[in-house]
């Protein structure tokens, strides 16, 4: 599998990083691409998912909690800098085939980290029993896209209340059940997050692509898509 990387390494909008995986499913996708990315906190949600009932609006905007559409389905997820967000890219287009083989991938990474996960039926990765990880998928002519999130650490306060609206009284119950359904993997490795990333790398790719800068500005175009008032809600 080839690992795509970009010409620096600054951290991009998140609606960049949608459109990044729309530009290799259509233009570099001759074989089997995966890359990585972090963001400043957001809320990505699925395309059929209703923002007033998923998203708690008024405290990202208190925040400075960008707040956005993706073209796939699945739930309401945050997102910062502590979550490693994965991007797979295939031209294979039969569903069931490319998640089982996208969920292998992580379950061998964590298994090589002396990690014992399973998969569920909702594809997310399970460890003990809680949520680690979540994925989602869409199909264009191109190829296939699945993106995921890999919960290392994160902000439990902005987790908590940017996805679930409600009352301050409410905020310390709401981070603790939260907390009970998920984990992190921080509690799990020694590894610090960058050290995580590389051994990700190391154990999925054996071929590396650098994107160009006028690759870079093809994408900055596709991501224009991303930008328009149904996909975007707060910048």
């Amino acid at each position: 599998m080839k690992y795509i990387t970009l010409p620096d390494d600054k951290t991009r909008r998140l609606s960049f990083y949608l459109a990044m995986e729309e530009y290799v499913a259509r233009c570099i996708c001759d074989t089997d691409c995966f890359f990585m990315w972090q963001v400043e906190p957001s809320v990505i949600f699925g395309r059929n998912q209703s923002l007033s009932s998923e998203v708690n609006m008024e405290y990202c905007r208190r925040k400075g909690i960008n707040v956005y559409r993706r073209k796939s389905g699945g739930g309401c997820v945050y997102a910062d800098k502590w979550n490693i967000m994965l991007s797979y890219v295939t031209s294979d287009d039969q569903v069931g085939v490319v998640f089982d083989r996208f969920m292998g991938m992580i379950m061998l990474v964590l298994r090589k980290l002396g990690i014992e996960a399973v998969s569920s039926a909702r594809n997310d990765v399970l460890i003990n029993g809680k949520k680690v990880s979540g994925t989602a998928f869409y199909h264009l002519p191109h190829g296939s896209i699945v993106h995921s999130t890999l919960l290392y650490d994160t902000d439990m306060e902005n987790m908590t209340n940017a996805i679930t609206p409600g009352t301050d009284k409410l905020q310390a119950k709401g981070i603790q059940s939260v907390r009970q359904r998920i984990t992190m993997l921080k509690d799990y490795t020694t590894l610090n997050i960058e050290e995580l990333k590389t051994f990700i790398r190391d154990t999925l790719c054996s071929d590396v692509q650098q994107l160009s800068e006028s690759d870079v500005a093809a994408i900055e175009q596709i991501e224009q898509t991303y930008l328009k008032e149904e996909f975007i809600h707060l910048l």
